[in-house]
């Protein structure tokens, strides 16, 4: 089995340690004998392909950052959408998250979104910022991440990715954070996300894995120990 993860404008959304949630997803494959290849793709780089692309990683970067990358990926909006409904694996963080969608509404401008999701982003007074802590109910594992964003998402009628336990959310009031639809997973949380959840990395690559084998059986275990241990303090420091 092989599982190709394509990394979308690395040289200009990598907030936080981003790049680690590709690490982390090539390294939790490799650990269990699936083959994993990591392509990036740049804003110097040509034609976007993603006829062969199982998971999509879409990271964070400031508003100038989501500037230059929207007008980019707004040329490819029909395949991206095309590749979300038809089941592809799409993670996105931050900016990311709110590139997705229909706009994200700044003080003098508005960016255009790909409209992958039926959400919208506006620029709020403040920021958000710190440690968070979610409950989501596909997993048995807290969520636990740093958020930092000028931007209120207003995710209308789909699902957030968890309840907040710790933490502000997608805009601090409603107690909802992310966004799950089809096989797409959006939310604030940097970090990097992944190497603290390791339930919610293997979910990802579940359904990747699911979407590509007829034939996938699930996957096997690894000792997580060390990246529990990472989750289990941050929930019971900010969890009471």
């Amino acid at each position: 089995m092989k599982i190709k993860i394509l990394h979308l404008y690395p040289d200009l959304l990598n907030l936080y340690g981003d790049r680690g949630n590709i690490e982390c997803m090539r390294r939790r494959l490799l650990w269990r004998g699936i083959d994993a290849e990591v392509i990036t793709h740049t804003c110097d780089d040509g034609a976007l392909d993603i006829s062969d692309v199982d998971i999509v990683f879409l990271g964070g970067g400031s508003d100038r950052e989501q500037k230059i990358v929207c007008s980019r990926l707004l040329e490819h909006k029909k395949e991206l959408q095309d590749y979300v409904e038809d089941g592809g694996v799409l993670v996105a963080v931050c900016g990311g998250y709110q590139l997705l969608g229909r706009y994200y509404k700044l003080e003098d401008e508005t960016i255009e979104g790909l409209s992958i999701l039926d959400i919208y982003t506006e620029q709020g007074k403040g920021r958000l910022i710190g440690n968070i802590v979610l409950e989501a109910d596909f997993l048995d594992q807290k969520i636990v991440g740093f958020e930092n964003h000028g931007g209120r998402t207003y995710i209308g009628s789909h699902k957030p990715l968890g309840r907040v336990l710790s933490g502000y959310g997608n805009e601090e009031k409603s107690g909802a954070e992310g966004v799950v639809y089809k096989n797409v997973i959006a939310t604030y949380l940097h970090g990097p996300l992944l190497p603290k959840n390791p339930a919610l990395c293997d979910h990802i690559l579940t359904a990747a894995l699911r979407r590509k084998y007829a034939d996938f059986k699930g996957l096997t275990p690894l000792d997580d120990e060390l990246e529990n241990k990472a989750n289990n303090y941050i929930v019971k420091r900010f969890v009471k």
